[in-house]
């Protein structure tokens, strides 16, 4: 019986115009899987290194890992294209900007390079380029969309990708750890009144007290508000976990909504929106938000701060962590701790309850006394 070839070692041939034949340098290895013959450069004029190739190909046909040729040649820029494709297909919240990131920084970086040839020296240049213009959780981000279309591509079937290498991040120090104390909360509703932006002061009583993303409460409709109940219900598809959520109704958040409703049903009353403007969609404008921080002393101020504060609050008032997180859309313990900010007042407080609850100690002149009539031996012993 036949045994089967393995696979051979070659180099191809050039006809010349005098007629004579030119062996070209590049060595390149034949191998075979499933009787099927495939054909690879070594890249090199070594003909060592074509060896380990072939050893390597022959290796990956035994054990089932080989998966083709395609993940030699797929480029890091069909990757990413994927990827865009997938943050559409499962309509990602971060679709746009991922995509604006990918099309303006990664694929003029990475494009044309091949997955297989992604190494450690590219992506550390990436990085040296990059932080010139752009701080580092920028760059993180960005390479973290990297990282995921690298990790797509492996999980694919048959895979493009035959190793996902190791990214490092840049460390990050610009974490936001501010929240809005009540005293600025209560001079920035007053600003935005008397300057007459009442929209922008229900978006801020809302937000300041459940916390809630920007997108999903400018995705809110009237049908999801239930003031008999005091809760507002968000939908599955309008939030970022795509998971729904129901918001309580409490404190001052009550007549502001029904002052809203009062107000749609008088103007707009076939306006389906809680957060509207002239009857259409409320369209957050950044520039009249920073102008109104910045007349009520908090120019520093984002959203995206309310979210914090509202957690932030909810824990001091004794909410469970667990009852917080439920309500603000938290899915993980770290993401919680960052938003959870312990600042001085509360340290202040723990003092005063510790000191209530412990037993009081002996005065400092009585054990001032004990121990100045205590031997020093006795006192190191």
């Amino acid at each position: 019986m036949r045994r089967p070839k393995l696979g051979s070692i070659y180099q191809r041939t050039k006809r010349q115009p005098d007629g004579n034949v030119l062996a070209l340098p590049t060595w390149w290895v034949k191998y075979y899987r499933n009787g099927r013959p495939f054909r690879e450069s070594s890249g090199s004029e070594d003909y060592a290194e074509a060896e380990r190739l072939l050893k390597r190909r022959q290796g990956e046909i035994v054990t089932g890992r080989f998966a083709g040729l395609e993940p030699e040649r797929v480029t890091v820029g069909q990757l990413l294209q994927d990827l865009i494709d997938d943050y559409r297909l499962q309509e990602r919240g971060s679709a746009r900007m991922s995509e604006q990131r990918i099309r303006k920084h990664l694929i003029p970086a990475f494009g044309a390079l091949r997955a297989a040839q992604l190494s450690s020296t590219h992506i550390k240049g990436y990085k040296l380029r990059r932080k010139k213009d752009a701080a580092n959780a920028t760059v993180n981000r960005e390479l973290e969309l990297l990282l995921r279309a690298l990790k797509l591509g492996y999980e694919r079937e048959p895979p493009l990708v035959l190793r996902v290498p190791r990214i490092e991040m840049l460390p990050e120090q610009n974490v936001r750890e501010g929240i809005l104390e009540h005293e600025s909360y209560l001079k920035l509703r007053e600003v935005m009144l008397s300057e007459g932006y009442p929209r922008y002061c229900l978006l801020l009583v809302v937000g300041y007290h459940v916390g809630t993303r920007e997108g999903e409460l400018l995705s809110i409709q009237w049908p999801q508000v239930d003031l008999r109940a005091n809760e507002i219900r968000l939908k599955a598809p309008t939030t970022k976990t795509k998971k729904a959520r129901v918001l309580p109704v409490y404190g001052e958040m009550k007549s502001w909504l029904e002052m809203a409703r009062a107000d749609r049903d008088l103007k707009h009353p076939s306006c389906k929106w809680l957060f509207q403007k002239n009857g259409e969609r409320m369209v957050f404008n950044w520039r009249t938000r920073h102008n109104l921080c910045t007349l009520a002393g908090v120019p520093a101020l984002l959203f995206h701060d309310l979210r914090r504060t509202a957690l932030t609050n909810m824990i001091r008032a004794g909410i469970s962590e667990k009852v917080a997180m439920e309500i603000t859309g938290h899915c993980t313990r770290k993401t919680f701790e960052r938003y959870h900010i312990v600042s001085d007042r509360d340290i202040r407080e723990v003092a005063v309850k510790m000191a209530n609850f412990l037993p009081e100690s002996p005065s400092t002149g009585t054990l001032s006394g004990t121990l100045m009539g205590t031997p020093e031996s006795k006192l190191l012993n």
